[in-house]
């Protein structure tokens, strides 16, 4: 009979189990309440990992926000000088060229017939310029010893003029045709990578047209803007630090130069910074944010909600073994970007502040900050 009273099942024992230490609780806080001292355990919190923060050391910075995009200082757009059919093309996109390379050539068949005639006609024009001098020399003599009149010198050396005209005419054709020749050879107008290749083997381009682009990718900036409120913060020179998607670490650079006119619909300041791009390791093209560094310091760093300054006077919750201490601070820089704040008095680095909600916990509450498997244990 009385195995059979205790035969329960699993649910209905962990039942059992939780009312018998209720009613232990209950009979132990009676009984402690009577000598004027509420049990130690009753009087613990417990707080979630979510709700504390350790002090630690970092890095803080203060400064206007700023986005734009990387794009390269010195870029060549390589356009076509003259029609016709593009015989060859070797310049590929993402090849590195050294300035003067071949990076095409157009067709010019009818530009080497041309130059070779204007060529022949400049050795015609030399020669009747040899014998118009030769011929004005000799009726110089002619007129010195009186065989002629002064009036055929001066046809002589009419005629040596005009052969000498003729000449530079000539000289002057060949030279255009030869520039267009060499036109007809696309070579890199700078060192750096093809960015962009419009054309093929076989194309027929046309004056004026766009054949390659290269970038130096050692010149790169950002061309950022800054909200137009912060343009007083704003100095040439100043130090930039910013992030760019795809790249690990913080990327800096240094303010070239400020445009001195907001744009009329955003209200925002262009500005250009120079960024070293040692080995070409940034692309152009990419967005980037960040910072313009007006102030920055290395010290005791925690979140803004860590820190109640509803009071006026800035203090923070520690958990101490004694329990909830309250400690009133001094700050330093703030930082509202990334909400951080720094603590130059007050805590020491490793202290375990309470934050957001758990700052309403009253000081000298015993506080036992949880794990989150403990957290885990103990939902229902």
């Amino acid at each position: 009979m009385n195995g059979r009273r205790w035969l329960f099942t699993s649910g209905a024992a962990a039942a059992a189990r939780l009312m018998l230490a209720a009613a232990f609780m209950i009979a132990g806080c009676g009984a402690d309440t009577e000598n004027g001292h509420p049990p130690a355990e009753s009087r613990t919190v417990q707080v979630g990992s979510e709700n504390v923060v350790v002090v630690k050391r970092d890095h803080i910075v203060v400064g206007p926000v700023i986005s734009g995009e990387l794009r390269p200082e010195r870029v060549a757009t390589v356009r076509a000088e003259l029609g016709g059919s593009m015989l060859e093309v070797s310049g590929d996109a993402g090849e590195a060229v050294r300035k003067g390379a071949l990076l095409a050539r157009i067709e010019s068949k009818a530009l080497e017939d041309m130059r070779r005639s204007v060529s022949s006609a400049v050795h015609a024009a030399e020669s009747q310029l040899a014998v118009a001098q030769r011929e004005a020399e000799r009726t110089s003599q002619l007129v010195s010893a009186g065989a002629l009149a002064v009036r055929d010198l001066d046809i002589a050396r009419a005629n040596v003029t005009n052969a000498e005209a003729q000449l530079a005419d000539a000289r002057a054709r060949l030279v255009s045709v030869q520039k267009q020749l060499d036109d007809a050879v696309v070579r890199a107008p700078l060192t750096g990578i093809v960015s962009d290749r419009a054309v093929n083997a076989g194309d027929v381009v046309t004056p004026g047209m766009a054949l390659f682009t290269i970038i130096d990718p050692s010149s790169m900036r950002l061309e950022a803007s800054v909200p137009s409120d912060e343009v007083g913060k704003l100095r040439v020179d100043a130090h930039v630090q910013f992030e760019v998607r795809g790249y690990d670490q913080p990327l800096e650079g240094r303010i070239e130069r400020i445009v001195p006119k907001a744009d009329p619909t955003t209200r925002q300041v262009p500005i250009f910074v120079s960024i070293p791009n040692a080995g070409g390791r940034l692309v152009a093209g990419l967005y980037a944010d960040g910072r313009v560094i007006n102030e920055e310091a290395f010290g005791l760093v925690v979140p803004t909600n860590a820190v109640n300054t509803s009071s006026g006077t800035p203090w923070v919750l520690r958990v101490t073994s004694g329990g909830a201490e309250k400690v009133t601070l001094t700050l330093g820089l703030q930082d509202p970007r990334t909400e951080r704040v720094q603590i130059t008095s007050g805590v020491n680095e490793g202290d375990l502040l309470l934050r957001g909600a758990a700052q309403g916990i009253a000081p000298g509450t015993p506080v036992r900050v949880m794990t989150p498997v403990q957290s885990q244990r103990n939902q229902p």
